[in-house]
């Protein structure tokens, strides 16, 4: 009894002196607070300290726990959420002029008539042209409260009078799914630009189009997909892995293990999957993309993923700001942690990615260094894989640079050839509206010809962009597939972009040869 008893009472001890330190620290800076406010020579921003007091305490502990400041939260948010209450437009400022890229097909403005090439000259009644416009300045005045009306005056080629039009704000989606298509008559392609809400929604419905029209294969393109909702991951993984299978498991030092199953009636448990990933492949892609290479399910394809598996949760503040905080790892089937490691010092954390393509590590799967005192098994076919430093791929992919000149970087970097497509096509639209009907003539009808690329050189010779003859024609065939693809965006949507570039990507035709080649692609699973 005498021993439960100072057991109890040491217990009890140790975590009233853990306590009394917290309240120490806790008191330190407090008190700190109370003498700047109280003594410093100067006036003080407080709110500016506060920040940078709650930045440090962040930076300290992980390169993912972070503070949103509240003038950030809702940007943040309906990126997440997939969805925000605006006018529903795509824009660019263009020469100080805030020009529509996209009317939002059903969003508000689409239904009372404003188009793409229409110029925002006013809000409101307030002057918004030629006056150094910000893309934050943009979002502040067309974003609001569901139901509330914005005015706009818009200047349209080819009008002489400006046109006025009165738009009630509604909720406007942001697609997570950037394309959805057939591939071959046996092989669909999905590609997800990030996890949010209702990105399972988004997939499933596309994924059912593509078994509608008989794909027995499928490639999921989560290349540069940085990751969001773990549970949208969840579900997507769901969907390639029969019932009762752990997917993922999470675990911190203050969190406890927490297990994810799969569930029975899986839309894709039995057909071929080819999963994309590179370098820009984050989180809940880890997640997918680790789930399926776990159990045999399907091939990932590719370079290193990013590396980061950790579980952040939001923490509203007093000021509608937040605190993202880290609170748990997340756990791979096998076992595998796919977080890469990690210090106090952020710069050399972001910088991890520059420095493998230093080392070869992009184009040379021999430079690739593994982990081995990392290494787990697939849970159905036994086969290596590796964690603390993102998903390996089944098979190695280099990353292409062969078009990739100065000339191409400087062209895109520099703005003029964003510029130089967005005025020719709305000097040009009536006249491709008129002669294409639909994507699918101009795809076959459409190429971009030497006097249309030439007009892009004239312009970038004008605009002092160094024109190497020598390499304006390596980097030559990959911009004119570009500029058909910007037009294709711009007169339907991303997914007609992606039917056009893919061809141009080596992964994808790779992806396409191995997945309808049934021995093939069983050999790389054994």
């Amino acid at each position: 009894m005498k021993i439960r008893t100072i057991v109890i009472l040491f217990l009890f001890l140790s975590v009233y002196v853990k306590a009394q330190r917290a309240d120490a620290e806790l008191s330190n800076i407090h008190y700190t607070w109370q003498i700047i406010n109280g003594f410093y020579v100067d006036s003080v921003d407080k709110q500016m300290i506060s920040r940078e007091a709650i930045v440090s305490m962040l930076k300290k502990l992980d390169p993912h726990s972070v503070f949103i400041p509240s003038e950030e939260v809702q940007e943040s948010k309906a990126q997440l959420d997939g969805n925000f209450e605006g006018v529903g437009v795509e824009f660019v400022i263009m020469n100080d002029t805030l020009t529509v890229v996209n009317a939002i097909i059903g969003g508000p403005s689409e239904k009372v008539g404003i188009t793409a090439g229409d110029r925002i000259v006013s809000i409101d009644g307030q002057n918004v042209a030629s006056v150094g416009l910000k893309n934050s300045d943009v979002f502040k005045y067309l974003r609001g409260d569901k139901g509330t009306v914005v005015e706009l005056t818009i200047l349209r080629r080819g009008e002489k009078n400006l046109l006025h039009f009165k738009v009630k704000r509604d909720k406007i989606p942001i697609h997570s799914i950037d394309a959805a298509y057939m591939l071959t008559p046996k092989t669909g392609y999905i590609k997800i630009s990030r996890f949010s809400l209702t990105t399972y929604d988004e997939f499933s419905t596309e994924l059912k189009k593509l078994k509608k029209s008989k794909a027995q294969n499928l490639i999921l393109d989560l290349r540069g997909n940085g990751g969001g909702y773990m549970q949208a991951a969840l579900d997507i993984a769901d969907d390639f892995l029969d019932g009762n299978k752990m997917m993922l498991y999470t675990q911190g030092n203050l969190s406890p293990l927490q297990l994810y199953n799969s569930t029975n009636g899986g839309l894709w448990e039995q057909g071929r999957l080819i999963i994309l990933i590179d370098e820009s492949s984050a989180s809940a892609s880890e997640i997918v993309s680790g789930a399926v290479q776990d159990y045999d399910r399907g091939i990932i394809m590719g370079r290193r993923s990013f590396g980061k598996g950790l579980v952040q949760r939001i923490f509203p503040l007093p000021d509608k700001s937040e605190v993202r905080l880290t609170t748990a790892k997340y756990y791979t089937p096998s076992g595998r942690c796919i977080q890469k490691p990690y210090s106090d010092d952020s710069k050399e954390y972001r910088n991890e990615i520059k420095t493998r393509y230093e080392h070869g590590e992009f184009t040379n799967p021999d430079s690739i260094q593994l982990n081995s005192d990392q290494q787990y098994k697939t849970k159905v076919n036994n086969r290596n894989v590796y964690g603390g430093g993102g998903i390996m791929p089944d098979v190695f992919v280099p990353l292409d640079t062969s078009m990739i000149t100065n000339f191409y970087r400087n062209l895109i970097s520099s703005g003029v050839y964003n510029q130089f497509m967005m005025t020719y096509l709305d000097n040009n639209r009536s006249l491709f509206t008129a002669k294409y009907k639909n994507f699918e003539q101009f795809n076959t009808q459409f190429n971009v010809d030497e006097d249309f690329f030439n007009l892009l050189l004239i312009e970038a010779q004008n605009k002092d962009i160094e024109t190497e003859m020598e390499e304006v024609d390596v980097s030559k065939p990959f911009i004119k597939l570009l500029m058909k693809s910007y037009i294709a965006r711009n007169l339907w949507s991303s997914n007609e972009y992606f039917q056009i570039m893919n061809t141009t990507f080596p992964i994808i035709q790779q992806a396409v040869d191995l997945i309808e080649n049934k021995a093939d692609y069983e050999l790389v699973l054994k």
